[in-house]
């Protein structure tokens, strides 16, 4: 395979897909060879763009003997099923967050890789960015002590984009916990190092006409005595990229026309109508404009999020990381991105070229899952919740 670009086939053209989509044309280490999706205009786009072969089931794009790796951007309730499907063919796998919707499920996409002597990564989840991961390098550094507590915070809009029903039913992998939780706890865990110990959470479901979770707020416990909390509300009222220098969670400048977007370009209360007019704008959907080529001019992030360590509090930005020291505060600078997402292909092409174990494997992503499920526990149930299958960062990776 050196040499040549890696040979990516999609099973999913929805939302995650296009949401990558930039990072696969810009990078010249990939190509998009093959693709399935249940709906033929996005499967005829993708011919026209792309040039590859388009099938009608997951199964064909597995065998096709371009794909290197599978791609699984399917809703997340096919993840299990279509990652297993992918290494029984031989294929290395990028599977989207969250991993699955139970560590069982987890557990089986773990082995079945390991029995096809083939890489797991999951992702993206913007524990991936380059600002977070400066953060966790500030703090193997040893330079500002131990992590003592961490502060994570984002509030949105996402709960009012549109839906297909079964991403407001919580059992079928809806609401925020399962979706945005994914990106948050695996933020946490990544800076804190891995290894929770357990949580205590609370929910909250306020919209009957939106029947899911659309906030949770967490104190998590890790090993060795600190601790996070988490918070993160998708109700579309006050907006956290406020705190973020007014960039946006994909790195783009944020205007005060984009107040309350969400709410002003669709309302229905026909999930019917909802669902074909979340389809309308996906990849090959009539209302699809193709995300812009140019070069990103900012990290993408996932809210606030400050460190605080012995010496010194730590607060990744779009455009580097805050240090605010004992005697000084200073900014270190980070170049913009070549484009978004580069973050994700370089841990794809170690792993799949160079062998080398990615950092958001499988066991990585169940540890986040299962804080994520604990957070629901926490909330139906009461208390404290202990988890078991957590790991640490990976520092080879």
């Amino acid at each position: 395979m050196t040499g040549r670009p890696i040979g990516i086939g999609v099973i999913g053209l929805g939302r995650a897909f296009t949401l990558m989509l930039p990072t696969f044309v810009a990078d010249g280490r990939l190509r998009l060879v093959a693709a399935t999706d249940p709906i033929a205009s996005a499967r005829a786009q993708f011919e026209r763009d792309f040039g590859g072969a388009t099938y009608d089931d997951a199964e064909a794009v597995c065998a096709d003997d371009r794909v290197d790796v599978v791609y699984v951007a399917s809703p997340h309730q096919f993840h299990a099923g279509h990652v297993q499907r992918a290494f029984a063919a031989g294929r290395h796998v990028l599977v989207e967050k969250p991993m699955a919707l139970s560590i069982d499920e987890c557990t089986a996409m773990i082995d079945a890789g390991r029995r096809a002597g083939r890489q797991l990564i999951v992702g993206h989840s913007h524990s991936f960015d380059r600002p977070v991961a400066r953060v966790r390098e500030l703090v193997e550094s040893g330079d500002f002590g131990a992590v003592r507590m961490i502060t994570a915070l984002n509030f949105t809009d996402f709960l009012y984009r549109p839906r297909r029903p079964e991403e407001l039913r919580t059992a079928e992998g809806g609401g925020v916990v399962f979706s945005q939780g994914a990106h948050q706890i695996d933020i946490v865990r990544l800076v804190g190092g891995g290894l929770l110990e357990g949580l205590r959470a609370m929910t909250g479901a306020w919209d009957p006409q939106r029947p899911t979770e659309g906030a949770y707020s967490a104190l998590l416990r890790f090993a060795g005595g600190a601790f996070a909390h988490a918070s993160y509300s998708g109700y579309a009222h006050f907006d956290s990229d406020e705190l973020m220098d007014g960039f946006g969670e994909m790195g783009q400048r944020k205007t005060a026309v984009d107040y309350g977007a969400a709410r002003k370009r669709f309302a229905t209360s026909d999930p019917a109508e909802e669902a074909a007019f979340k389809a309308a704008r996906n990849f090959g959907g009539s209302a699809y404009a193709a995300p812009p080529t140019r070069h990103a001019t900012a990290w993408q992030h996932f809210g606030f999020l400050l460190v605080c360590c012995d010496r010194a509090d730590l607060r990744p930005t779009p455009t580097g990381v805050t240090i605010y020291g004992d005697r000084e505060r200073r900014v270190e600078a980070l170049p913009a991105p070549p484009y978004p997402r580069s973050e994700v292909v370089d841990e794809l092409v170690a792993a799949v070229r160079h062998d080398v174990q990615p950092v958001h494997d499988g066991e990585w992503a169940r540890a986040t899952l299962e804080a994520c499920l604990a957070i629901l526990a926490s909330a139906r149930d009461g208390g404290d919740v202990r988890l078991l299958h957590q790991v640490a960062v990976r520092r080879d990776g």
